[in-house]
């Protein structure tokens, strides 16, 4: 199927309800409200396909845009795909998300995250830390460069609270994702977590509130899933 094929099956699923509520959230303009249980119906018939991802994203429709995330053949995601994705992504749910998932799922998510966690665009830094808080949620921990970890749990604690609200909405996640998903940093996570203290951002007309890392972190551990990796980042 082509991106234009894609688009004229989509466009009649949209909600304007679902609309309101994504947009509440962060998504922009052009967005056609398209749940995405309808998106993954559509992956489930594409699966995988690098081109048609590419095309999709250029649309600039979000909802096509995080289609794309779905379908992306994230193994032959270039440097230059993964650069464009980033810098062209409009909206934190997309950078956390969509370019966060591809590109963990690619081989070059690792260098690129530590050098977007330095940009001076929030959304690409969002989309760093992302990355980062996506790969140790998939990556067995003996492919992770644990003590580049800590290093980067050190970094949150001494920077988080001088960075904008989408940035440090994604540490304060990097943290969680890190001490649920690397059982050997658990106890580093726990202490950065209550070293960084509340975390507080600006999250709009929502009842959403910024989870406190520790106390998700040790809900995490009463559930007996520590350390429990995921078969995907995507969902």
């Amino acid at each position: 199927m082509t991106a234009k094929e894609i688009l004229a099956e989509i466009r009649p699923l949209g909600s304007e309800g679902y609309k309101r509520v994504i947009m509440k959230h962060g998504v922009t303009e052009p967005c056609l409200g398209v749940k995405i249980s309808d998106l993954q119906r559509i992956q489930k018939r594409v699966k995988k396909d690098y081109q048609l991802a590419l095309d999709l994203y250029d649309s600039g429709i979000y909802d096509a845009m995080y289609l794309a995330g779905l379908v992306a053949d994230d193994a032959r995601m270039t440097v230059s795909d993964l650069q464009h994705w980033a810098k062209k992504a409009p909206c934190r749910p997309l950078a956390a998300s969509t370019v966060s998932w591809v590109s963990a799922g690619s081989p070059h998510g690792w260098g690129l995250a530590h050098e977007w966690i330095d940009a001076k665009s929030a959304l690409v830094a969002v989309a760093g830390w992302g990355t980062l808080g996506s790969l140790v949620s998939v990556r067995p921990d003996s492919e992770l460069d644990l003590p580049a970890l800590r290093r980067l749990l050190e970094r949150v604690k001494q920077r988080i609270h001088g960075e904008p609200d989408m940035v440090r909405l994604q540490m304060n996640a990097f943290v969680i994702a890190v001490g649920s998903y690397v059982q050997p940093l658990t106890q580093a996570a726990l202490q950065t977590g209550e070293g960084v203290g509340p975390v507080t951002a600006d999250l709009g007309d929502t009842a959403c509130e910024v989870p406190f890392s520790p106390d998700y972190i040790r809900k995490v551990e009463k559930r007996g899933a520590l350390g429990r990796k995921r078969k995907s980042a995507k969902c």
